[in-house]
C-alpha cells in the first residue's frame, strides 16, 4: 500500500493542525491519544511504509550505543565512527539515509536494541505529540500514523460543543 496520498494531505492540512495543537484543548486531546494511537496501528503496517527509517534518524543517546554496540559484538567508538555522526545540535544521529540497521524488507537488524527514539517514534500516545508542535507537523508528513492520528484529533476538536 502506498501512503504518499495521505501524507500529501498531511502537508495540506499543516495550517489546521497547528493551531489546533496550539490552540486546541489539551487535556481532551491528551485523554484521546491512547485511542486514536491504538487505531492507527491497528489499521496501518509500519512494515509496509518504513518511511521513518528512509527519512529520518533517531538520536542516538549514550546508552543506545553502548546496547548497540554490545549487540553488534564491536566497540562503541566503531559504531559511532562507522555509522553515526553529530548532528548541529549535537546529538549522535545516522550517517546515511537510508537509516543503515533498515533491511530490504523493512525490517530492523537491531530492532530488539533499537534507539529508544525508534521505540518510541511516532510518539502518538505521548504528550510530545501536543507538545513538540513542529516535531509533530513534520512526523505527519512521514509517518501514515502521525498523520491519521492527528487527523481524528482534528475531527475530535472540530466537533467541541458550542459555548453559549
Amino acid at each position: 500500500m502506498t501512503y504518499a496520498p495521505l501524507l500529501k494531505e498531511a502537508k495540506e492540512h499543516q495550517k489546521a493542525y497547528k493551531y489546533m495543537l496550539e490552540k486546541g484543548n489539551f487535556n481532551k486531546m491528551l485523554k484521546a491519544l491512547p485511542a486514536l494511537h491504538e487505531e492507527a496501528f491497528s489499521k496501518i503496517n509500519c512494515l509496509e511504509c518504513a518511511n521513518c527509517c528512509k527519512n529520518h534518524s533517531p538520536r542516538f543517546k549514550q546508552p543506545d550505543i553502548k546496547r548497540i554496540a554490545k549487540s553488534l559484538g564491536i566497540k562503541e567508538g566503531e559504531l559511532v565512527s562507522q555509522y553515526l555522526k553529530l548532528d548541529e545540535e549535537g546529538d549522535y544521529v545516522a550517517r546515511q539515509k537510508p537509516c543503515p540497521f533498515l533491511a530490504e524488507d523493512n525490517t530492523c537488524n537491531i530492532y530488539e536494541d533499537r534507539p529508544g527514539d525508534c521505540r518510541r517514534y511516532p510518539y502518538t500516545d505521548e504528550d510530545v505529540l501536543l507538545k513538540r508542535v513542529q516535531l509533530t507537523l513534520k512526523n505527519t508528513t512521514v509517518c501514515p500514523i502521525a498523520f491519521t492520528v492527528v487527523e481524528n484529533l482534528l475531527l475530535l476538536e472540530e466537533k467541541k460543543p458550542v459555548k453559549k
